[in-house]
């Protein structure tokens, strides 16, 4: 379990998050969604170390990732946007997490490599790849252990739908096994399909925090995308009246 208390970053003079406090429960997908700029890769980038937050503490099963930084090998993770070693191959890039991860017996590499049909590609250079390649190349990297913490970050960007596919089967096993699972995806009919629960943020505050079905009865709306215009909406009425009041006064 993932927990995350009154988390607080600012790049600059932007604030990015804004005292955001959120439980990701094991056995569960959770779906980070919101309109772009409203903190969603900031989020997961704090929970996996590659940002350091101003304020806040983040758990995984109750072991400070800020204070002990190698919990974080119990998480995979999957970026929005990889950036690797040029130079490197896939098969250089498999290695490389095998020898961060000498103790875990579970290795489904080559398992996920035929699956994401990859074999072919997997010699040459990251600079050789297409986009939908190097995203194939990070879905091993991420799956290819049974992680406590599974975090995926816009992870069918560019995959074709076989693949795509494959890879939602490989988020719902995840989950079967017992790992907390958060996704973060613009493709919000997959995310109805695959998730359990629904984080909504909105310039860095959590406006949502529930179940699909709740959120669906909330709104009187039968799919995501239509519940997400409803809280579009009502966050730009809020604001509205906010600034209305502010000039009043």
């Amino acid at each position: 379990m993932i927990e995350v208390n009154h988390l607080t970053k600012s790049f600059n003079k932007q604030t990015v998050l804004r005292d955001v406090s959120l439980t990701f429960a094991n056995a569960t997908v959770t779906a980070v969604i919101g309109p772009n700029g409203s903190g969603k890769t900031t989020l997961m980038k704090s929970i996996v170390g590659l940002v350091r937050p101003d304020k806040g503490t983040i758990t995984l099963d109750g072991i400070s990732t800020l204070a002990e930084p190698t919990v974080r090998l119990r998480i995979g993770y999957m970026s929005q946007v990889a950036r690797y070693p040029e130079n490197l191959s896939g098969k250089d890039l498999v290695n490389m997490v095998r020898g961060l991860r000498p103790h875990t017996h579970t290795d489904l590499a080559e398992v996920l490599i035929d699956e994401m049909e990859l074999s072919s590609h997997l010699t040459k250079p990251m600079r050789a790849l297409s986009g939908g390649t190097r995203q194939k190349v990070g879905a091993v990297l991420a799956l290819m252990f049974s992680s406590a913490a599974l975090l995926l970050d816009e992870p069918t960007a560019g995959l074709d739908p076989i693949v795509t596919e494959r890879l939602k089967d490989r988020i719902a096993h995840a989950r079967a096994e017992g790992a907390s699972v958060v996704i973060t995806s613009h493709v919000l009919a997959e995310i109805q399909e695959i998730a359990d629960r629904i984080v909504y943020l909105h310039e860095g505050k959590v406006v949502y925090d529930g179940t699909l079905t709740d959120l669906l009865d909330k709104t009187e709306q039968q799919s995501l995308s239509r519940a997400v215009i409803v809280l579009m909406r009502q966050q730009a009425g809020a604001l509205a009246r906010q600034h209305q009041s502010a000039g009043v006064s």
